[in-house]
């Protein structure tokens, strides 16, 4: 029987995404209830571990429901950027940040403005981005742009030359590749009060081991029904494009999930998903191999046999 929190026990030989299913269940059968920053509640766990292998193009894309891998793929690449502004991807048509700054541009304004609306103008008026599509320093200005400061002279500080962890994490893959500090973090203490919503996928480290780079996630507070499909497939993104460009094979991801949750509004979605079948395996293609980590576009990302069921849709709690 799979143990309640890590559902990758489960039977040989079954499905990959069988143990987020269980996972699901688990929590919702079992999590204790807890009233949550939300204020929508939540069914929680703490202390989960999934793992995928991506040999041979496998990614952990969910069967159960379609998951829109290219959205995930978008908001990725815009992470490597070290943008913080919503409106690059609200240019490209994706919506999964929009309302925060929507929010508080209600709060701060009092202007009841309807989210749709609201994202028409950060699309239409370059002004108002700047003014209310920022997120603060989220992702990816940690990832690429992490803060320094020297002590001057005078006694002040001034801020330094922004630390780009990615970079260093390539480098360090390629000529390093037995070092325990590959590591990529979310976590500014220093910032996580400017930020529109303090990272969740907060850790990343990897490891090189015969020729294939394997990589672990942590995720400090994980949406189990909406967000965790969007985090694996980007997890396991981030990896094979490392992969790519450090000339290793993509070898496991472990993620791990610290309070891991399903909100009690999502219920008509955990009981419907919970009611299919995995599917199929899909596997992923990337068609160039660019100079550079931050150099790849959505063009050069291609999924086959990916057949998922309908799309389940469900409230975003903010």
């Amino acid at each position: 029987m799979a143990s309640a929190l890590n559902p990758t026990d489960s039977a040989p030989g079954a499905h990959p995404e069988q143990q987020y299913l269980d996972l699901m269940r688990h929590i919702w059968d079992h999590g204790s209830e807890r009233v949550d920053r939300t204020g929508i509640g939540t069914r929680s766990v703490f202390g989960a571990t999934l793992r995928f292998d991506l040999a041979d193009g496998a990614m952990p894309l969910l069967t159960t429901k379609r998951v829109y891998w290219k959205t995930a793929t978008r908001e990725m690449l815009w992470f490597l950027t070290g943008e913080t502004n919503i409106r690059p991807l609200v240019l490209q048509g994706v919506k999964i940040w929009n309302e925060w700054p929507h929010a508080r541009y209600v709060e701060e304004t009092g202007d009841e403005l309807a989210l749709d609306d609201f994202v028409q103008r950060i699309a239409d008026d370059e002004a108002f981005a700047k003014q209310w599509g920022d997120l603060g320093p989220v992702y990816g200005k940690q990832w690429v742009d992490w803060p320094t400061y020297r002590y001057r002279k005078d006694g002040l500080f001034e801020q330094g030359e922004g630390i780009n962890q990615v970079a260093q994490v390539v480098d360090s893959l390629r000529n390093n590749p037995g070092s325990r500090r590959h590591i990529i973090e979310g976590w500014n203490v220093a910032e996580v009060d400017r930020m529109a919503l303090p990272p969740c996928h907060k850790t990343y480290q990897f490891h090189v081991a015969d020729g294939r780079l394997n990589c672990a996630l942590y995720q400090r507070s994980c949406d189990v029904a909406l967000g965790l499909p969007f985090n694996l497939w980007s997890a396991a993104l981030l990896q094979r494009m490392l992969a790519q460009q450090t000339d290793l094979e993509p070898g496991e991801l472990v993620w791990m999930g610290g309070d891991t949750h399903l909100y009690l509004n999502h219920e008509h979605l955990i009981t419907q998903q919970l009611s299919r079948e995995p599917q199929g395996s899909p596997t992923l293609e990337i068609l160039r191999r660019p100079d550079s980590i931050f150099g790849y576009r959505i063009e050069d990302f291609v999924v086959h046999n990916y057949t998922p069921q309908a799309p389940i849709k469900a409230p975003v709690a903010v």
